[in-house]
């Protein structure tokens, strides 16, 4: 693995500040990263190893890489010798979330069902393991794309938060490469030539993120501040200035 002197810049500062601002990782932590095989979590798993190593937080904290098999025909081993690389041991949970998804229930729109399938298993599974945190590769472009998302399909102005505590399970969720657009990540994926496993799922790049993933990219080249406009608008932005109805209607 390399380093260059962008690097701070561009990845570690942006998280380390993520981090702090949001109070994600704290002294005695104990942190699953959610391993899909993709590009965000791989990244994201060498990111928050680095800054605990080099204690860039002023503290080392423990990690646990965990990946779910869905049941696809998927060959992780470049994933596992990565992370043994590191010096972990990658946790692989079987499930049947495929066979449920596509062939019990026969979703046409599949993602939503698929989606809260991993998160409990990641969940429930990272807690017998001892974590209190799990740290999901959501990025800039994610948050911007399920804001947008939020607000087409459902009339909502919201996107996920940095660090949501989980009361079900005991976890607290957090998303430290939230302030990291997407493009810088496949920029370091390509440049430090991370294994990116290839995802067998039938509807992947088919979704309606994927239509919105395009509608914020032309948007991009009209305004290229919206990421940071997006950021400065989520986190100083005042939701009681949005419209509010009278419970008591018209005087």
């Amino acid at each position: 693995m390399s380093f260059k002197k962008k690097d701070n810049q561009i990845y570690y500062n942006p998280i380390r500040r993520a981090v702090l601002n949001h109070r994600m990782i704290q002294p005695g932590d104990k942190v699953a990263i959610g391993m899909s095989g993709g590009k965000d979590s791989t990244s994201l798993l060498y990111f928050l190893d680095t800054i605990s190593k080099q204690q860039r937080l002023g503290f080392e904290f423990d990690i646990v890489p965990i990946t779910l098999a869905m049941g696809f025909d998927m060959d992780i081993a470049p994933l596992q010798e990565f992370v043994e690389k590191l010096g972990y041991e990658l946790e692989v949970v079987p499930t049947n979330i495929a066979q449920v998804v596509f062939d019990i229930r026969e979703e046409r729109s599949p993602c939503s069902l698929c989606a809260k399938l991993r998160r409990g298993i990641l969940y429930k599974h990272a807690k017998e393991l001892g974590c209190n945190k799990v740290a999901l590769g959501h990025h800039l472009d994610d948050a911007i794309e399920t804001y947008f998302m939020n607000f087409l399909f459902h009339g909502q102005m919201a996107s996920f938060d940095p660090i949501s505590y989980l009361s079900k399970t005991g976890i607290t969720l957090i998303r430290p490469l939230l302030y990291v657009e997407e493009k810088q990540v496949i920029q370091f994926v390509k440049r430090e030539a991370l294994p990116v496993i290839f995802n067998p799922c039938p509807v992947d790049k088919k979704t309606k993120r994927e239509e919105i993933k395009q509608l914020i990219s032309g948007l991009a080249q009209a305004y290229p501040d919206i990421r940071e406009k997006f950021i400065m608008g989520m986190e100083h932005g005042l939701v009681e200035n949005f419209w509010t109805k009278s419970m008591n209607g018209p005087e």
